[in-house]
């Protein structure tokens, strides 16, 4: 017998759960984390619902034709799929063969017709032998409840508990307000001296405890929480744990690059129209594969565990790398806080260097010595791929013997950005259509300031960069990744934009296999 799966679909938090759950937590004196607190929740209605299905059959009885039954009496009737009917009415059974027997008429529940079932039949009859228990559908346990059903009530849980107001909450767990630990300044003091010995390198909650003498004898687990709650309200201190861990920096250590966008990674977006990309330049949008870009990628068995990059100038020059599609995937950006501490590997030797992901900014950064270390160039091909090790991300440079090869140099002149083909010592894996170097970086700096302060349309940077660049061009024709790399070195741009202006402009004309070249009538103006 059941009440059916109303209570499973129609999940509502009430005021009465809320102080179910807060009894919980009073007796475990631990905080929860939200999965744990639905699991309690669901554990609580199963039992009630098996409650409610136990009252329900108590009085009613399995219909068997050797008992005597009276009027008003509930049967279930097992060879009719467990149908429940009342009794109406009695008489004597007639019928010489059975001997002295009583004839029930049954209303069942469902409105159906009367019908009449014999009672105290003194003969053998197979439904004698039937189970006089009253079935009762076994109902599902509490953690399939929560598996089917995870998103729905986790979601209505946090949403209730947050509005209550009466609890605390840090990276996804719960515990009464009134029941916090006290924290007070000079547990935040020693925090903070603790911190700053530590050199700048994040401390878990539990080294920080031990450090400054803990919170008296509460559980650890409760001791932690109450004090990354303390710390997460104190703008000393910075939340920096990769997923699933909790840790700490001191802001003021903080590199600058970290506590603010920098300008060359800085997009300011630009609306567009992206029915007028052709499939072509779609499916280049997508392998360039910028972290601005919004565009949906066809996923391959080890994407999950590596991913590919190719390095533009804002990265290179900030010592940093984007956090795209692939990036996302592999590194550890914990959605409760805004900058993650990472490790950097070089793959090449293991030598270790401190990242930090920038999820605002979409960027991971703390590559520059690594860059230098293997004379990285602008258009490089790397790789980022999993650690076995929590925290760690392994980097990768595709490295050869150097070699001497032609690279397209901007060398700016009289304030205007100029290309130039020079012979350079290469050694690392990069796209021959986004190479890029330079001799003066200050004054290429000074070139993405000037076009920030002009406030240039993309149409003009685009016609500037495509007559430069045709100038050192013996086939008169500049490929798309070209441009979406020397774009980037005046302004921040995903290719989306860029190649939407190609289109639309007016003064470029498609050649062919992502080549565009100035229209003649464009040349004369």
């Amino acid at each position: 017998m059941t009440l059916g799966n109303r209570w499973l679909e129609n999940w509502m938090i009430s005021d009465d759960d809320i102080e179910y759950l807060n009894s919980v937590l009073l007796e475990k004196e631990i905080p929860l984390s939200i999965d744990e607190l639905a699991l309690a929740l669901i554990e609580r209605r199963i039992k009630n619902q098996e409650s409610v299905l136990r009252a329900l059959v108590k009085d009613i009885r399995i219909y068997t034709p050797a008992q005597a039954y009276e009027i008003g009496q509930k049967l279930m009737f097992t060879a009719f799929d467990n149908r429940i009917g009342t009794v109406v009415d009695l008489r004597d059974g007639d019928n010489p063969a059975y001997g002295d027997f009583a004839v029930l008429r049954v209303q069942f529940e469902d409105g159906s017709a009367v019908r009449e079932f014999a009672a105290q039949l003194q003969i053998d009859h197979p439904l004698n032998h039937v189970d006089s228990a009253v079935p009762i559908d076994q109902l599902p346990s509490a953690a399939e409840v929560l598996e089917a059903k995870k998103g729905q009530i986790c979601a209505l849980l946090t949403e209730k508990l947050s509005r209550s107001g009466e609890f605390v909450s840090v990276a996804g767990k719960w515990f009464p307000r009134s029941l916090m630990l006290q924290v007070n300044e000079g547990h935040l003091n020693l925090a903070e001296a603790v911190l700053d010995i530590a050199g700048g390198a994040p401390m878990l909650t539990s080294d920080i405890l031990d450090q400054i003498g803990g919170l008296g004898k509460a559980d650890p687990s409760l001791q932690a929480f109450c004090l990354d709650d303390a710390l997460n309200r104190d703008p000393r201190f910075d939340e920096v744990g990769p997923v699933d861990t909790i840790s700490w920096y001191l802001r003021r250590l903080e590199p600058p690059e970290v506590q603010s966008i920098p300008a060359m990674l800085d997009y300011q977006p630009v609306t567009f129209d992206r029915s007028y990309l052709s499939p072509e330049l779609m499916a280049l949008e997508a392998e360039i594969d910028d972290e601005w870009s919004d565009v949906e990628h066809a996923e391959s068995p080890d994407s999950a565990d590596q991913a590919s990059i190719l390095l533009i100038y804002p990265h290179r020059r900030m010592g940093t790398l984007p956090l795209n599609h692939g990036m996302q995937r592999i590194f550890p950006t914990a959605r409760r806080t805004p900058r993650v501490y990472v490790t950097l590997v070089d793959a090449e030797d293991g030598e270790e260097f401190a990242g930090w992901v920038v999820r605002q900014g979409r960027y991971v950064f703390g590559l520059s010595q690594f860059y230098r270390k293997h004379q990285v160039p602008v258009g490089a091909r790397m790789i980022a791929r999993r650690s076995p090790e929590p925290g760690k991300i392994i980097i990768e440079v595709k490295n050869y013997r150097k070699r001497a090869e032609w690279v397209r140099l901007i060398v700016p002149k009289d304030g205007q950005i100029k290309f130039e083909e020079q012979k350079r010592s290469l050694s690392a894996e990069y796209d021959d259509q986004m190479i890029l170097g330079t001799d003066d970086i200050a004054a290429v700096d000074a070139l993405f300031q000037a076009t920030s302060n002009s406030r240039k349309s993309l149409s003009a940077i685009l016609r500037t960069l495509v007559t430069e660049l045709l100038v050192s061009s013996p086939q008169d024709k500049v490929h798309a990744k070209t441009l979406y790399s020397a774009f980037n070195v005046l302004r921040r741009c995903p290719p989306g934009p860029i190649f939407a202006a190609l289109m639309t402009t007016g003064e470029f004309e498609h050649i062919g296999n992502h080549y565009w070249k100035l229209r003649d009538d464009a040349r004369k103006d």
